[in-house]
């Protein structure tokens, strides 16, 4: 696996090079053309400078401003213990010694992407629709295809390589329209026709400049496509070989290209990171999904790189190589594994679409209530009274969320910033909760936090991130 990542980041390191040079040339070009001599140099310096600036932003804050972006909420395991079991186990499988961080996006489509500029600082983004609709197995090859991502350094790749490409084509938007609406270098250069050998060599300058900046933007994206489809190829396959089960991943993709829910939060700069691109007018960043499923269902001897390697070549007609030659090194067996004996029950649309519904809304801080009638209160977060009645019995039922508010407004200070001494001496007390039904349930800690348990939860206790305290669970 490490002679796979190391021949990737050689690659990888050889076409970020090239962007570079292009933006570089570029630069070099478009400054000789407004003044000859020291303009290239000047040029050249700004085009790094660009480069230099994004590099910096992208490096230390691109995480962040990837996650605002996808308008991505980081959740604890009580949400969703199914999804944090499974990043558990690709972590281990893949050999990192950071856990991702885990963020929802509170959306109906199917889809995920990981981020974070090395494996210390990443994170694992899904969306509410990929829960809803992927069983086990899939999950696992979807998390094991991020996991793939993060273990291989795509991300801090491909963060560059965008930062690269945008600066190309930054720059040749520009220039080209300073031609057009400054009218090219007529005025500027009339002053000079008695130097007759100077003004040619400058217009050949200029024509040099002007094809460059059309040019460059098609190259760097052709050399951006490359990478990242390439590295689509190689996490699948790294996918394939931690889950052991190639059908787990195939049918995720299967699943998330049929879904019929847009992304809202989808754009231009995070598509290319997603697992399948939601944007389809700007596929070209992914291999075809239909071509992939049918690469991984093709490996019917086993989930090593080299059967990966066999099947690219089966379903491409060609002998060409996904996987470098120092991958293909250990052929050791890698047998594929049966199916999860766990099963997923059939649901219907409206019981899918509610599961889904509810996920959002614990994403977003909404607290759920059960009446003895059956009927399941959703409270949104901003909700200001202190009780709530049951629409359909009457019965009245005390907010959580208010309460947590009332509490915080009243002393002035959050919950966090509460006397240490008295959480210190009652950390230790253990308080109970008895469930009253199988879906999303919320209610209060007693330091006030509000505590969420999702229709998946099976564990014994819930820990408060607040105070630290136990909360027994019982059926």
């Amino acid at each position: 696996m490490w002679e796979l990542i190391r021949a990737n980041k050689r690659k990888s390191l050889f076409l970020f090079v090239c962007l570079g040079a292009c933006l570089l040339v570029l630069g070099y070009f478009i400054g000789s053309a407004f003044s000859p001599g020291r303009g290239g140099v000047v040029g050249l310096f700004i085009a790094a400078g660009v480069w230099f600036s994004g590099s910096v932003i992208s490096y230390f804050s691109g995480e962040s401003i990837i996650l605002a972006l996808s308008n991505a909420r980081q959740v604890s395991r009580d949400v969703h213990p199914q999804l944090f079991n499974v990043v558990e186990e690709m972590k281990i499988a893949a050999n990192l010694h950071s856990m991702p961080k885990i963020y929802i996006i509170p959306d109906r489509a199917a889809n995920a992407f990981a981020t974070g500029r090395k494996p210390e600082k990443a994170a694992i983004v899904v969306t509410a629709g990929l829960l809803s609709k992927l069983n086990r197995d899939q999950l696992q090859g979807v998390i094991a295809h991020e996991m793939s991502h993060i273990m291989n350094r795509d991300v801090l790749f491909m963060t560059f390589a965008g930062v690269l490409l945008g600066s190309i084509v930054l720059i040749s938007g520009l220039f080209l329209r300073s031609m057009w609406f400054t009218g090219g270098s007529s005025r500027r250069y009339s002053a000079g026709k008695s130097v007759k050998g100077s003004g040619q060599a400058q217009l050949i300058l200029i024509a040099v400049a002007i094809v460059l900046a059309i040019l460059a933007p098609l190259i760097a994206r052709l050399l951006y496509f490359a990478i990242s489809r390439k590295r689509e190829y190689l996490a699948d396959a790294c996918a394939a070989r931690l889950t052991r089960y190639p059908e787990g991943l195939a049918s995720a993709l299967e699943q998330i290209s049929a879904n019929p829910f847009g992304l809202a939060s989808a754009n231009k700069i995070t598509a290319p990171m997603y697992i399948v691109n939601p944007l389809k007018s700007v596929g070209s960043t992914h291999p075809p999904t239909s071509e992939r499923i049918k690469i991984l269902r093709s490996m019917s001897q086993g989930a090593n790189y080299t059967d990966y390697q066999n099947a690219y070549s089966l379903v491409k007609g060609k002998s060409s190589a996904i996987i470098p030659p120092s991958g293909l090194y250990k052929k050791e067996a890698v047998p594929i594994r049966k199916a999860s004996v766990e099963k997923q029950l059939e649901r219907g649309k409206k019981k899918t679409a509610r599961d889904v519904g509810d996920l959002m809304r614990a994403v977003n801080g909404y607290a759920f209530l059960m009446c003895a009638c059956g009927l399941k209160i959703k409270v949104p977060p901003n909700f200001k009274d202190d009780k709530i009645p049951c629409s359909r019995c009457g019965r009245q039922f005390e907010v959580p969320t208010a309460q947590l508010a009332a509490i915080a407004s009243a002393a002035g200070i959050s919950m966090a910033e509460e006397d240490r001494k008295t959480e210190e001496q009652s950390i230790t007390q253990t308080a109970v909760y008895i469930r009253k039904s199988a879906g999303w349930e919320s209610f209060s800690c007693v330091c006030g936090n509000l505590l969420q348990i999702s229709p998946v939860f099976s564990g014994s206790h819930i820990t408060c991130r607040s105070c630290g305290r136990k909360t027994v669970i019982k059926s």
